[in-house]
């Protein structure tokens, strides 16, 4: 659990509060293999509120065990995962959905920046993510780019005044820091799994 406070805004893929906003709270919750429920959304506020959370937020879910999380810093960047492999492949996979929901097993990933980002540069962050993530599993020898039910969450805060830094691809400053830190998190991560 992230309690940012106010002045923070995340760019997020997460069930609950997904998209670019203002966000007091980033919450990863542990749930079942085979998690049954169809509310996951309604399901995360539910958890939210009893941890006394309050304002606008992101959840995430995943059925790794939470507790076992591992964290990456980089010059000001934080990087944090929780990594369960279980089920995994590659993003672009041969058709065959079975139509049933994929099971969780998820690599979730929350980072922090001590600067604003633009929108622009918000959603780099979460591209850059994904290819440092990608690349953790590689290194760690697996042959997968993530699980079907990743998420990523990019902190950072709010750009006033002026509009945050313009960049967070690999090779910017913010970028890079946050590729290392996230690449680091991962590959532990992935190595306590093989």
């Amino acid at each position: 659990m992230w309690r940012l406070g106010p002045g923070w805004r995340v760019c997020s893929s997460a069930v609950l509060g997904g998209g670019i906003g203002p966000r007091a709270w980033i919450l990863n919750a542990q749930v079942p293999g085979g998690y049954p429920r169809l509310d996951p959304d309604r399901h995360l506020a539910e958890i939210a509120a009893a941890e006394r959370l309050t304002g606008p937020g992101a959840g995430l879910m995943t059925a790794a065990d939470v507790t076992a999380y591992t964290v990456a810093a980089d010059e000001g960047v934080t990087a944090t995962a929780t990594c369960g492999l279980g089920v995994r492949g590659w993003a672009a996979a041969p058709a065959g959905d079975t139509g049933e929901p994929p099971r969780p097993g998820t690599v979730n990933i929350v980072v922090t920046l001590p600067t604003a980002l633009s929108d622009a540069a918000l959603v780099n962050a979460v591209a850059t993510a994904t290819e440092a993530k990608v690349q953790a599993l590689l290194d760690a020898g697996l042959d997968c780019s993530g699980t079907p039910t990743d998420a990523v969450c990019v902190a950072a805060p709010s750009p006033e005044p002026g509009p945050g830094e313009p960049f967070a691809g690999p090779r910017s400053r913010w970028g890079a820091r946050l590729a290392r830190a996230v690449h680091a998190a991962v590959l532990e991560g992935a190595l306590r799994q093989s």
